[in-house]
């Protein structure tokens, strides 16, 4: 039995296959609009397991009948009620170090607060919140170029394999598993204030919301996302004569290998270049480039609902 809705799943379901498991059902989110237009969708998993030639349903209930020894969760996306869970022992894949960020968005927390490792933990479900004893873990590092994206497609094959090397011990063989230990850490969904770069943050900080993905600012009355962005410490020594550039105030291009990108003061003297942005209705391109053809004037300052122009 398996259970999983996102992209991020799909790598444990077709390694289960591949591994020669039996997957009597799969159970998957109802089919849903994406985008535009009111064609419904299904999901990654469903999409993933129509192509694989095994069953799927919507209906969570369904797995009470299929006759399995163990169901597998990756981030289903819905709490299994205890019920069900007396009836048909399961295992979650969680991306994150348990007992650290326990809920739904465990990759962007440990990229908004900075972690300098993560992990994937495989766990025996009970009916707390991510609270079940841990069968395996294994450790990722976190490194700068990681984005919220390409971190969690890392986990999810770190997590694929290591689930395939704890189910070949048998359902008789996985044992009960070890209490988690240490600081409970939760992790709840971003909301979309989260993804708003607070210019008086220092820029370490704005660089970690811009890897979360859908980061923005405002430039007068129109949104303006930042795709890619590099954070530059406050420069050594004493602070110039004069007061500072207030945070969000463009400071200009970039210099060197910065050259393309548009530099922005940030809070606690640093700065932060945006390399890559999209302005709305358009695509994406250099921060250097849209500040040119925007003509802004000198001293603009982002995130402030009007400025001197658009």
């Amino acid at each position: 039995m398996f259970l999983g809705t996102p992209e991020a799943a799909v790598p444990s379901l077709e390694a289960l296959v591949a591994a020669g498991h039996e997957v009597r059902l799969v159970v998957s989110r109802p089919d849903r609009r994406r985008g535009r237009g009111s064609q419904l969708s299904p999901s990654p998993v469903k999409r993933a397991a129509t192509a694989l030639g095994l069953a799927v349903t919507d209906r969570l209930e369904d797995v009470l009948g299929a006759g399995a020894e163990l169901g597998v969760v990756v981030a289903y996306g819905r709490i299994i009620p205890a019920a069900i869970l007396a009836e048909l022992p399961m295992v979650n894949v969680h991306f994150s170090l348990l007992p650290r960020w326990r809920g739904a968005a465990p990759v962007e927390r440990a990229l908004l607060a900075g972690d300098p490792v993560t992990g994937v933990s495989i766990m025996r479900l009970d009916e707390g919140l991510d609270t079940g004893p841990v069968l395996a873990r294994v450790e990722v590092p976190v490194r700068p170029e990681h984005t919220a994206a390409s971190l969690t497609a890392e986990l999810a094959a770190t997590g694929a394999a290591l689930l395939v090397e704890v189910l070949a011990r048998g359902v008789e063989g996985l044992g009960p598993g070890e209490p988690q230990v240490g600081e409970a850490t939760l992790a709840p969904k971003l909301t979309p204030e989260e993804l708003v770069l607070d210019w008086e943050q220092p820029a370490e900080h704005l660089a970690r919301v811009v890897r979360l993905g859908r980061a923005q600012t405002r430039v007068g009355d129109r949104r303006l996302h930042v795709l890619a962005a590099t954070p530059l410490p406050a420069p050594p020594g004493d602070p110039p004569l004069g007061p500072a550039p207030r945070p969000g105030t463009v400071l200009g291009p970039g210099r060197g290998p910065l050259a393309e990108a548009l530099v922005v003061q940030a809070g606690e003297g640093t700065a932060l270049a945006l390399d890559q942005v999209q302005p709305e209705g358009r695509g994406p391109m250099g921060g250097a480039a849209w500040w040119r053809g925007a003509r802004l004037p000198a001293g603009t300052r982002l995130g402030e609902e009007r400025s001197g122009g658009r």
